[in-house]
């Protein structure tokens, strides 16, 4: 990045402090290892009959570890 702004340094900070705390988890990578990422998203946009709000969420894949969810 040529410009990098306050957000980005608040961003890279906040994935630091992700990974100092997900030390003890780890994983394993070998020379066979399968190096696949694929993603799955999906969207109820405004499906909640109450309130109208939309809801959203994501799952990734690297090989066959799930990285995140939401």
């Amino acid at each position: 990045m040529h410009n990098p702004t306050d957000f980005h340094c608040i961003a890279v900070k906040c994935i630091l402090r992700y990974l100092k705390g997900m030390t003890s988890y780890g994983f394993h990578i070998s020379r066979g290892s399968f190096f696949a990422l694929h993603d799955f998203t999906d969207a109820d946009w405004a499906g909640s009959n109450d309130d109208r709000k939309s809801t959203g969420g994501y799952l990734v894949f690297f090989g066959q570890m799930s990285i995140s969810w939401k």
